[in-house]
């Protein structure tokens, strides 16, 4: 019988706040993963940056140095890699200066993640696999932020992520040493206030048992919980913290890890905070995290078969907040989509550029929420700096391009707007931004009326027959004007044939 060919070595990267981590690992058959090796670094690139904001050159030099070796490991084992920061970099004002080094120096692409996809992240690493009508509750506390996501499956239904983290809090009330009642009191008060600010106050049918994925929720817990278990109550949290605050800082270092027990009180304090507020009866305490999302993230992403939903989903959560035009969104993508699909002999690019069309579709009108008069600019800057989980930076760089050239300046490779892609990502751009102004012309109005498309690919033309519910005059005299653009993307011309 012939063996199946190897597939590709994966590496996860994690530039945390208190630690940086890597784990290589090879995906199975069955769509599980098996780890080839991993480390741990706890150099502390934190250190200093919630206070300064900057991470020192000290610091830098530290990561630069464990980075180094990360990448030549990387290299040994030919793996694909996805390497992410998080919380302090995100903080570090100097953080441009840092990911332009590590590429210089290590060659690798360090992506500074937002909070919520560090929460997605962590997501799917803990929920890898699970059930799909399971629902989950996951907290994660790192060094600078804590995660909170709410799950259906391994697909999150809620992400928010907190300015909270344990190294954040230590230096804020300088809780590294002995915790006074005055000082645990603000501690607590803070966190509350944070807590108000960025989750609902009430989150109704809650899992009653919050998954905690941590290294500091591990410690709590395990301090926390009755022997033999790894599961405590909110009562037995509060106990915890209250009890650690009172130890002396030596006896904190003797029951854990010198480094962690520097921080032990601030993440109790939190973990008990957050576990109250949530309504939660207890936290169990899970051995996966943001380096195994980004494992499985790297796993889906070569799938191109794989369908997700969620950044379509991430993408729609975006557009609300902006108060967008959601039908005709949703008919811009769905047209931008059946393009695609259809076409794919005419522009022969990779399934994997599908999502990006789709995301580009859902925003493209986003721009309105600043101005209607050059909405197109303004739409690229909302999704060149927004929040999008699913989308790497590049990708989301990416999906903006596309979002920009959906009217006004058509996307030739020598207009202004198309600078600093390379020759690949700019045809991926012009491509894919050429079905999208077809799509929004096929819905001019606003009012849907084209009900279903269908195309014809033939030798010397691309016929679109469409089904129309009522009249399309504007529509059809729009994509008139947008036929010169794709004879000159695609070298075919276009017809349109319109029936009832």
């Amino acid at each position: 019988m012939p063996t199946l060919p190897l597939q590709p070595v994966l590496a996860a990267i994690d530039v945390g706040t208190n630690a940086v981590r890597l784990e290589l690992a090879r995906p199975d058959v069955d769509g599980s993963l098996e780890t080839l090796h991993q480390e741990r670094d706890p150099i502390r690139p934190g250190e200093g940056v919630f206070a300064s904001g900057v991470m020192p050159k000290e610091t830098a030099d530290r990561l630069l140095s464990t980075l180094r070796r990360y990448a030549a490991l990387c290299r040994r084992h030919k793996a694909r890699v996805r390497a992410v920061a998080t919380s302090a970099m995100r903080d570090a004002r100097n953080r441009e200066e840092i990911v332009q080094r590590v590429h210089e120096e290590t060659g690798l692409n360090l992506e500074v993640v937002s909070g919520k996809e560090e929460a997605r992240l962590i997501c799917l690493g803990v929920l890898h696999r699970k059930p799909a009508n399971s629902r989950s509750l996951l907290v994660d506390i790192g060094g600078g932020s804590t995660e909170v996501a709410i799950a259906t499956g391994e697909r999150p239904d809620d992400l928010w992520s907190l300015a909270l983290g344990s190294v954040r809090l230590t230096e804020m009330f300088d809780a590294s040493g002995k915790v006074t009642p005055k000082q645990l009191r603000l501690m607590r008060s803070y966190v509350e206030e944070q807590m108000r600010k960025t989750l609902p106050e009430k989150l109704p049918g809650l899992p009653k048992v919050a998954l905690g994925s941590s290294g500091t929720i591990n410690a709590v817990v395990g301090y926390a919980a009755s022997e033999g278990t790894a599961h405590a109550s909110v009562r037995q949290l509060t106990q915890a913290v209250e009890t650690l605050a009172e130890m002396t800082p030596e006896r904190r270092r003797k029951r854990f890890d010198p480094r962690r027990a520097d921080i032990i009180v601030a993440g109790a304090t939190v973990l008990e905070r957050v576990a109250k507020h949530l309504g939660v009866e207890t936290v169990t305490a899970v051995n996966r995290g943001l380096r195994d999302g980004l494992l499985v993230d790297l796993m889906y992403r070569q799938d191109e078969s794989r369908e997700d939903p969620s950044l379509a989903d991430a993408a729609v959560s975006m557009g609300r907040r902006l108060h967008f035009d959601e039908k005709h969104a949703r008919q811009v993508a769905t047209l931008a989509l059946t393009l695609f699909d259809e076409l794919a002999a005419l522009h022969n690019l990779p399934l994997s550029s599908r999502p990006y069309l789709e995301a580009a579709a859902l925003l493209h009108d986003i721009g309105n929420a600043v101005s209607y008069e050059r909405h197109h600019k303004h739409t690229y800057y909302l999704i060149h700096n927004g929040d999008i989980p699913g989308l790497a930076d590049r990708e989301r760089e990416l999906v903006a391009r596309v979002a920009r050239y959906h009217q006004r300046s058509p996307p030739e490779l020598n207009h202004s707007g198309m600078a600093g892609l390379s020759a690949h990502e700019a045809r991926l751009v012009r491509k894919l931004a050429t079905l999208l102004r077809l799509a929004n012309a096929l819905d001019s109005s606003h009012h849907q009326p084209v009900k279903e498309l269908r195309t014809v690919n033939g030798r010397e033309a691309v016929a679109l027959h469409l089904k129309a519910r009522q009249p399309v005059d504007l529509e059809l005299w729009t994509v008139e004007r947008e036929t010169l653009l794709f004879r000159r993307v695609f070298g075919k011309r276009l017809t349109l044939h319109v029936g009832r």
